[in-house]
Formats: C-alpha cells, structure tokens, sequence
C-alpha cells in the first residue's frame, strides 16, 4: 500500500482528469495511505500477544487480501476514468462495486476477529491493553457508518432503473461539489466520509494518546501511575466516542463541517467539557507509589 500510494501520487502530478470534481488519483491515493495505516496499526497490536495464534494469522492475511482487492478494483477504475463506488452504469462496473462491497465485509468481519483475539490478550499494562481495545472497537463502529453511503439518494430513487449510480457520500447536495483542500470533504452540505473517517483512525489516534502520555510520565510523576493512565485513556476513548457521535448526527443532518450551527456547536462544547472534567479527575486521583508501579510499562515494550 505504501508503494501504491506513491504511484498514485505520481498519478496526481502527472494526469490532470477529474473525476466527480476530484483529481481522478487522489481518491486511489487517499485509500492506499489509509490501508497501509490500517495495516500497520494492525501489525502492531497483534505483535502485542505473548503467544502466536494461527487464528489471528490467517485472519491477519484474510484482512490484507481484501484490502488488496479493493485496492486492485478502486486503481483499475481510476485507470479506466470510471467511479469505483455507487457506479452501476455498466455490467462490468457493477460487478466490480458488489466485488468491493464482499470485500469490505470480509474486512470488518475479520478485524471483529482480530478485535476478539485481542480483548481475551494481555497486550501490556492496563492502560496500553484498553487504549488497543478502544480503538478497535471505535474503528469497527466507523466501518460499519461507511454502510450509510450506500442507501439511494431521493433522486436515485426517482430516476428508478435509469440510475447509473446508487448511493453517496454526500447528504443534501451532490457529490462532487466545493470541497476542504486535502480531505475532499464537502463545504456544502453533509457527508458521511467524516464520521467514517473519525472512527476508523481512532484505531491509531487512542494509541497515539497513550503515547503521548508516556513521554510525558519522564517528566510528570504523576503520569507514572497506572491507574492515571488508564483514567486518561478511558476519558480520550469517551472524547472519540462523542466526538464520533457529533460528527455523524451533523453529516446526517446535512450540515457542512466547516458550517456548524448553534446545535452542534453545543455539543462539541459539552464534549470538550465533559472531556476537560475528565482529564481533570484523573489527574487528581492520589498517586500509588510502590516499588514495583511508580512507572509505566512503555506501549512499545513488546511482550516476552
């Protein structure tokens, strides 16, 4: 996926068609670089189990042989100027959009495995193991709001049998309008790419967190305690959740990110609250100081 995604690159710089208002490369681009997140952040929590699992290894290669069909059938129609998603204009074409739906399964239902194996594992201290299970859990919520793009649209449904295209990722307006630069989210009205987009990367971002936190525990003593830690990454877990939620409920609504009305605003200032108050009652907990945990256990120390 990493060589993908500077070939698509490549393909940006040097093929100027535009497809649904999008450089026709930038959405195989977008994808690769996110497959081969996703793979990576995978790699990681999996190489957290103290015991191989033949399980998780053909899971593991379940889930990358769908990534890669995808990737083959998003790259192919890019080539061929032709939409990979919502496209059923030709016969071929709408073979290729239910071969991507298949796969998009078989991923969710693999990283589910992935995520059982993972939720019965030891996979470090307390807070390293829930920060990987929340992210799971987030990221498998995210795939599953991707679902939302594929009902009809009202025009969809008017044109009948004359549809060439069944479903969107926009709400209220038409793909394919006034966009954020780097994203393509649409400045117009809603989109559902947000939410998807929120909860799939919450799989690196709770990780991430935690990480944060142990660089800081160097110089904080207070972040040295466990139970510190695992307060924290529970608040950023509920922070992600809420956040997921706010996005989702304003794409659905039609509303542009860019553009939040009084409504969403309240709740992403109850969010940043509430999520304020939280990191606030961790930190005050009374630290437990032994000879034995007064410091982390790093999330990149790999079990024996």
């Amino acid at each position: 996926m990493a060589a993908l995604a500077v070939v698509t690159a490549v393909g940006l710089i040097t093929d100027d068609r535009v497809l649904v208002g999008a450089p026709i490369w930038f959405k195989p681009f977008k994808f690769s670089v996110s497959f081969a997140l996703y793979g990576l952040t995978l790699a990681w929590m999996l190489s957290r189990r103290a015991t191989p699992s033949r399980t998780a290894r053909w899971t593991a290669h379940t889930v990358v042989a769908s990534g890669a069909i995808e990737m083959a059938i998003i790259t192919t129609q890019a080539a061929r100027g032709r939409r990979s998603h919502y496209n059923i204009e030709t016969p071929l074409d709408q073979t290729l959009f239910t071969v991507m739906g298949i796969t998009i399964a078989v991923l969710w239902a693999g990283t589910l495995v992935l995520a059982i194996l993972l939720f019965r594992a030891r996979l470090g201290d307390r807070a390293t193991t829930w920060a990987i299970r929340y992210g799971l859990l987030l990221a498998l919520v995210g795939l599953l709001l991707g679902g939302l793009m594929l009902g009809p649209t009202p025009e969809q449904r008017a044109a009948g049998d004359l549809a060439t295209v069944i479903g969107a990722h926009s709400v209220g307006v038409p793909d394919g309008g006034p966009a954020m630069p780097l994203t393509g989210w649409n400045t117009t009205g809603g989109d559902l790419r947000i939410p998807h987009f929120v909860g799939m990367h919450a799989l690196q971002a709770i990780p991430l967190f935690l990480y944060g936190i142990e660089a800081l525990a160097t110089r904080f003593a207070r972040l040295r305690d466990d139970r510190v830690r695992l307060h924290l990454v529970r608040v950023a877990a509920g922070c992600c959740t809420a956040l997921l939620a706010v996005v989702t409920w304003q794409a659905l609504r039609g509303q542009a990110l860019i553009h939040p009305d009084a409504a969403t605003l309240a709740a992403l200032g109850a969010t940043a609250a509430a999520t304020a108050a939280g990191t606030c009652a961790a930190l005050r907990r009374r630290p437990v100081t032994t000879p034995h945990d007064n410091t982390p256990t790093p999330a990149t120390e790999l079990p024996a």
